[in-house]
C-alpha cells in the first residue's frame, strides 16, 4: 500500500474523529486495519446524509463533526483566480470515478452542460458506488480531481459557471 495514502488516512481519521477504519486491497492482496482509542466522553449522536443511488437502497454516510469548514481545501485554494463559478462538493469520503467502467466515457468533461440532476461522476464508499448529481445548471469550468483519487467529504470536486 502507498504510505501517502496511509498517512492521508491517518489524518482524515484525527481531523473527522474515525476511530477505527478497514481497508482491504484484494488485487494486491493486502489488508490494513488503523485503530486508536475512543473518548471518554460519550460519543454525540451523528447527523446522517442518505445518498441515493439509482436501484440501490439508500447508504448511511456519517458527517463529520463540527460541519464548520475551516480552511478551503487545497485545489479551491490553488484554483486560478480567472475561473469565477460555484464548487460542487464531495457529499462524503470515498474513491472519486468521471465513469461508470474504466472503458466508458467520463460523465462531464471541461465544458460540458450540465443540468439538473444530471450524473457527474460516481464516489465508491464501502464498495458502495454512488452516483453524484448536479443540483445546479450550467457549464463546467474544471475538475479539480483526478480518475480514481480518494477524496474528503466537502472536498470540491468541480467548478461550474451557473447560468
Amino acid at each position: 500500500m502507498d504510505v501517502k495514502l496511509i498517512q492521508r488516512l491517518i489524518k482524515l481519521m484525527k481531523d473527522g474523529e474515525v476511530f477505527e477504519l478497514e481497508l482491504e486491497d484484494e488485487k494486491a492482496g493486502s489488508r490494513l486495519r488503523l485503530k486508536r482509542g475512543r473518548p471518554e466522553a460519550p460519543a454525540v449522536p451523528m447527523p446522517m446524509v442518505h445518498v441515493m443511488h439509482a436501484g440501490a437502497a439508500p447508504v448511511p454516510q456519517v458527517a463529520a463533526p463540527g460541519a464548520a469548514p475551516a480552511a478551503p481545501s487545497a485545489p479551491e485554494a490553488q484554483k486560478p483566480a480567472a475561473h469565477k463559478g460555484t464548487t460542487i462538493s464531495s457529499p462524503m469520503v470515498g474513491t472519486f470515478y468521471r465513469s461508470s467502467s474504466p472503458e466508458a466515457e467520463a460523465f462531464v468533461r471541461v465544458g460540458s452542460r450540465v443540468e439538473l440532476d444530471r450524473t457527474l461522476c460516481i464516489i465508491e464508499a464501502m464498495k458502495v458506488m454512488n452516483e453524484i448529481k448536479s443540483e445546479i445548471s450550467g457549464e463546467i469550468l474544471e475538475i479539480l480531481v483526478e480518475n480514481g483519487e480518494p477524496v474528503e467529504f466537502g472536498q470540491p470536486l468541480f467548478l461550474v459557471k451557473t447560468d
